[in-house]
């Protein structure tokens, strides 16, 4: 299952906020990159799909496409300070490599995330 922070929640429905998007539908994904076989994420704002997994969440509904839900299952979507007074959205968990013979590989690190949606901060205490 996938998950977010209360803390992502919260910096997500501010940014829809900022779209002005009522009730914001967050699209999550992820694939493994081609050259060199790295898991990457993606996220942003988005409709539903037919076949989306559709997760309500605190104050925000998240989807995910079919194609993705192997790579995200276990997966956390966290709002964390990287380094002093910088907070980024983080993917914690779930698979970094690609599946094999019906699962996924925990490790510790994976490709830096995409993310498509706009979060200014002048720092949090």
């Amino acid at each position: 299952m996938f998950t977010l922070t209360p803390l992502a929640a919260e910096e997500i429905s501010r940014a829809a906020a900022s779209e002005s998007a009522s009730q914001p539908m967050l699209r999550v994904a992820a694939k493994i990159d081609e050259k060199d076989g790295e898991l990457v994420y993606g996220m942003g704002f988005d409709d539903e799909r037919e076949d989306d997994l559709v997760i309500d969440g605190p104050g925000v509904t998240v989807l995910i496409s079919p194609r993705s839900l192997p790579l995200l299952e276990n997966t956390t979507l966290d709002f964390a300070e990287v380094q002093p007074g910088e907070f980024q959205f983080i993917f914690r968990g779930g698979c970094t490599t690609p599946p094999t013979s019906g699962g996924c590989e925990n490790e510790v690190s994976a490709k830096a995330n995409v993310g498509t949606i706009d979060v200014k901060h002048s720092g949090r205490s």
